[in-house]
This record gives C-alpha cells, structure tokens and sequence, in this order.
C-alpha cells in the first residue's frame, strides 16, 4: 500500500490542502502558473519584486494553485510564506500579518517552520552578520531592528536573547525595552533615530526578512495570502487600511528584497463587496489623498481569472486520479478518465466538487465493485457580513 497515494487520496477527498496534491497536480492551469513563474522568477533572479491578485470562485482551485506555488518556490531555493486573511489575522494590521507569515515560513529543506534555527547559526563579526547590521542601521527607517540584532548577536543570557530573537519574528518588544537590554551590552546611552511605531514602521520588519533571506543565501521570498475574500468581513475603516496594506505587497518599495506576493480572492469579492459596499466611493470621500486604495481596488477587480479547466486538463486530472487511487489501494479501477469526466457532469461546475464526486465514485467501485450513486454536498456560499464594528 502506498502511504504517500493515500495521503493524496485523503486530503482531496476532505477537501485539505495540501502541498503534495500541489506537488502532483500542478501542470493543471498551465498558462496560469506560467504567468506567475515569469513573476517570481523575475523577482528572484532579476530583483523586480511584484505582486498579483488570482480571482476564482469558491471551490474552484485557488488554495490548490497556492500549494502548487508552495512547491515551484521550495524546489529553487526560494523561502515560502503562506498566511490565510481572516479575523484572525486582518490584512490591515500589519504586526499580526509579520508574525502569522514568520511563524509559517520554511525555509527550503527545512522540515519545519520559522527563522529561528537560521538565526541561532549567525556568528557575531560573521559576514553575514555585520552585512545584516548596516542594513538594519542604514537601510531602515528606524534603527530599533538594528539594535536588536545587535544585542541578540552580543548577549549570551538565554532568556535575553529568546526575548530579542521573538521581536524579529514579530512579537515586537516595547521601544523601552530594546533600549534598556541593548544599554546594558552596549554600556553606553541607545538613541533611536526616529522611535518605532508598528502603526507607521512595521514595513521595516518585512524589508528586514528579505534582506536576511537574501543574506543567508536563498534567492528569494514567495508570500502567498489565501482567502482574501475574507476582509470583506472587516469594518469599512479595517478595510480601506487592508486595501492600502495589499498595494504595498503588489507595489512593493525597493527595499522589499526578490519578492513575489499573490493574494487568492474569491470571484463574487467584486460585486458583494466592492460594488455592494461602493468601495471606491468610500476610498475618494474618505481617504481621497491615498490612491493606494483605489489602486488596490482596481487590481482586486483585474485580477488574473481561474477559468474553469478545459476538458482535456480535467481528462489529466481524473487519470490521476485513478492512477492515485489505484496505488492507494493496490487495485485495478475499472473505469477511465473519460468515463469518470462524463459521470462527474452531474456534480456541478465547481472543480472540488467534480474531484470529490471522482473519488467517491472510485470509493463505490473499489468497495462494492459498483458506481452507485455517488452524492457531494453542495458547498456552502461564501458571506461578507461585517463582523468587527465600524
């Protein structure tokens, strides 16, 4: 029996993502994917850092194609960040996205997640280091990443240095405290040339982590956003600062170092939010002086579309899946792909529906020897009612 085929079977019958289906099914949508390896091989090897917006209908294969992204990245030394928006972390508060997106970071060949381990392994007085601190004093718009990396390579109290080591994966130290750790080291008065405020300066830790990435020898950073549909559900005010937040990863400063960002939005986004809401009304009355906001809208609106497969790609996908499905468990199914297409008609438009009624269909055939009548729930419709106030 083949684990590795059951684990595939498993997670596209629940309806998991998971980055071995994007392992093996990612020739699917070909000249999408072409696209986005144009952008991130153009961040990675040309330093153009850019972002993009993918807009498809719920079900059908957007958080597939962030896994199948998962896995181009990881196999040419690029570092992936993977973050779903949502109340639990609002694209329009900034500390709370650095933190989500650090704590699921993997570095290539890293089995598990975060910066610490890389981190941990810098020498003080290293190239690697001193080029990380001239960054940080000269290339930032405060100096506070400078004196916490400074006092992290210097300490060597365990605690001190967890404490110093967690403000860099985002679980941001008070000003206070920075200057306190980095006077005892340094024996002398710690001056911040501008004070760190996470409302205005929280830019800085994502220039900070592109840079280290590069520094320590990957050739790039991927950050994939899922459900960005998601801050529909914000207050108005959450919203527009989400919609600023989002151009500064399409339209990236200069110091955000080799990085491609796409963000996954739900096809109905457009007219339950932005045009139900009248998004763009709200951005010129209320935040007329940032265009950012109407950029970012127009680019949620244009985004590139997840068309429907072709049927000669849902063809691959289903002898796949029997293939899969054979190897799962070791049998001999008796149908082929053409055959399963046709059957899967009756399920609707929606790809993980016509997935999930296949290997129902292919469940029937390998317990009872006989199709039967495979039946997939609908899947539910996304809402946008707001759940924060205004």
């Amino acid at each position: 029996m083949n684990n590795e085929a059951r684990g595939v079977i498993e997670a596209l019958r629940s309806g998991i993502p998971s980055k071995a289906v994007g392992s093996y099914f990612s020739e699917s949508r070909a000249s999408t994917m072409g696209k986005i390896h144009d952008k991130i091989d153009s961040a990675t090897r040309e330093g153009r850092s850019s972002g993009m917006v993918v807009v498809g209908k719920y079900g059908e294969g957007k958080t597939h194609l962030l896994n199948a992204i998962d896995v181009y990245a990881s196999k040419r030394n690029i570092v992936v960040s993977h973050v779903s928006i949502g109340k639990e972390s609002p694209i329009d508060k900034l500390p709370v996205i650095y933190s989500k997106l650090l704590s699921s970071t993997f570095l290539p060949n890293e089995a598990q997640p975060g910066i610490s381990r890389a981190l941990e392994k810098m020498i003080p007085d290293s190239p690697e280091a001193n080029e990380m601190l001239n960054f940080a004093s000269k290339s930032l718009t405060t100096n506070k990443l400078y004196y916490v990396l400074d006092a992290y390579l210097r300490s060597d109290n365990v605690e001190e240095r967890y404490r110093l080591l967690s403000d860099i994966q985002g679980d941001l130290l008070p000003n206070s405290a920075v200057r306190a750790i980095a006077k005892s080291l340094r024996n002398e008065k710690v001056i911040f040339n501008t004070p760190f405020a996470k409302t205005k300066h929280m830019q800085d830790y994502f220039f900070f982590a592109s840079h280290l990435f590069k520094t320590l020898g990957y050739d790039g950073w991927v950050i994939l956003f899922d459900e960005t549909e998601l801050m529909g559900r914000l207050s108005k005010r959450s919203r527009m600062l989400g919609y600023a937040n989002i151009y500064d990863f399409i339209f990236p400063d200069k110091r955000l170092e080799n990085t491609f960002s796409i963000f996954a939005l739900s096809a109905s986004y457009e007219e339950d939010v932005i045009d139900r809401k009248n998004e763009y009304d709200t951005a010129i009355i209320d935040y007329g002086e940032d265009k950012r906001i109407r950029v970012a809208l127009d680019c949620l609106r244009k985004g590139t579309k997840l068309y429907p497969l072709t049927k000669e790609e849902m063809k691959d996908v289903f002898s796949k899946l029997i293939a899969f499905h054979a190897s799962a468990y070791e049998w001999e199914p008796p149908i082929d792909a053409e055959k399963l297409l046709k059957e899967s008609g009756s399920a609707g438009f929606l790809l993980r529906t016509k997935i999930r009624y296949a290997i129902e269909t292919l469940d029937q055939l390998y317990q009872y020897g006989d199709e039967g009548e495979a039946k997939v729930a609908d899947l539910s419709k996304e809402t946008f009612e707001e759940d924060m106030p205004e």
